[in-house]
């Protein structure tokens, strides 16, 4: 087995066809989008290929280390992830093909009008090994 991570973006990824951003959905829209959600983990902790998964708050902030005896410094000139990333769920699927199949069936998620929102999902499996030093470099 391996385990994905499935991210779901607001932006960054190319357009969804039902790309109508999730603060002008009914309130009946955005329980229908939660349920799919609840209902597509369940069946994968059925197979034992659901990890976890959480959908994440709009509020957040970048920190880095500054310096010895210096508080960390937030945000700072870059995207913020708070924009990018609207939640995630870690697989544990037996090849990457089911994890591509696993994305394709939750890119499906109903969205605006209960239309699916055919979503770009970022696959990214875990890494396994540690990396050699060509692969990865730390500064």
């Amino acid at each position: 087995m391996a385990k994905y991570l499935l991210l779901k973006h607001y932006r960054g990824a190319p357009a969804p066809v039902n790309n109508v951003p999730m603060d002008q959905w009914t309130p009946e829209e955005i329980s229908a989008h939660v349920q799919f959600m609840n209902d597509f983990a369940a069946r994968l902790e059925k197979t034992g290929e659901f990890v976890d998964g959480q959908a994440l708050a709009p509020e957040g902030s970048w920190v880095r280390y500054d310096g010895e005896g210096r508080p960390p410094v937030t945000d700072g000139p870059f995207a913020e992830t708070k924009d990018l990333i609207a939640g995630w769920m870690v697989i544990d699927v037996d090849s990457h093909e089911r994890a591509v199949e696993l994305a394709g069936e939750l890119s499906a998620a109903p969205g605006k009008d209960g239309k699916p929102i055919h979503e770009w999902l970022e696959v990214r499996p875990f890494l396994t090994a540690k990396p050699s030093t060509t692969e990865c470099t730390f500064k």
